[in-house]
């Protein structure tokens, strides 16, 4: 389940674990697009064993296909996290607000786009999700243009109280990423491997561990049921929440607090030296 060494488009040659799906058809991104857009959705996460993804895939043998650009099918990420000095966006999701933002940068390593994304969400409790392109060397730093984008739209979403202009990098994410589409329901499911998340000269690693991501129309996918089946059960984690809380344990944690314990206080544990990234 090793991908051979690449060079993505930061310079780093990588070889991160990531899932085998040579069995797996494949689909493009427009097909993607096309026929599994999923406007409305219903998102389940897991955090599955590392171990476990054979079986898993191995039971979705003609059923699923595998997304493929350019002959690729995993794909390395990179996200860096702006919050205020104070919190604001962290505390805003832990207690949790109605209305509250978060503010990344999105990079895609093997190509070297980049986007600034805000996601907001509302009163009703509706979430959205905006991105404007972004110089990938300016990734890790909030541009001029970048913070007015940012405020605007938090202006819209009447998110108040949150001083833009002391946004700075918190958090950096790095994982692999694999798609799958399953034809019959009509449903999507992403697989995270490889997860890393640094905070200054802190890092932390879930080597062994993988986030799986349902998104369907509603009902449950046919990975929702093989997951159950295997015993399985979705789990509250937020990539940014979850890490930064794990990075940082005097801050509030109890919306994340069984995943903490189950699969980040041992990672934490087994990890005698904290190395920055590569």
């Amino acid at each position: 389940m090793n991908a051979p060494p690449a060079l993505r488009a930061d310079g780093v040659s990588t070889s991160a674990f990531t899932p085998s799906t040579d069995h797996l058809g494949t689909i493009s991104l427009d097909e993607l697009a096309e026929r599994a857009s999923l406007l409305t959705r219903v998102d389940r996460k897991y955090l599955v064993p590392a171990s476990d993804l054979e079986a898993i895939l191995a039971e979705l043998d003609g059923q699923a296909r595998v997304l493929e650009i350019d002959g690729q099918q995993h794909f390395d990420y990179e996200s860096v996290y702006f919050d205020t000095p104070d919190a604001a966006s962290y505390l805003l999701a832990a207690h949790p607000r109605r209305r509250r933002f978060k503010a990344r940068t999105r990079s895609y390593l093997d190509s070297g786009e980049c986007y600034l994304e805000v996601k907001t969400k509302g009163s009703r409790g509706t979430t959205a999700k905006q991105r404007l392109p972004y110089s990938f060397d300016e990734r890790t730093t909030l541009t001029p243009a970048g913070r007015e984008y940012i405020t605007e739209l938090l202006e819209e979403a009447a998110v108040a109280n949150v001083q833009t202009s002391q946004l700075g990098p918190v958090l950096t994410t790095r994982y692999t990423r694999t798609t799958l589409f399953v034809p019959a329901s009509g449903s999507r499911c992403t697989i995270d491997s490889s997860l890393a998340w640094q905070r200054n000269d802190d890092e932390l690693n879930l080597d062994g561990t993988v986030i799986v991501e349902t998104k369907s129309a509603g009902q449950a996918s046919e990975v929702d049921r093989i997951l159950w089946r295997m015993g399985h059960r979705p789990a509250r984690i937020s990539k940014f929440g979850t890490g930064l809380a794990a990075l940082r344990p005097e801050l509030p944690n109890n919306r994340w607090a069984r995943v903490l314990r189950r699969h980040f206080a041992p990672a934490l544990e087994a990890q005698t030296a904290i190395p920055a990234f590569a």
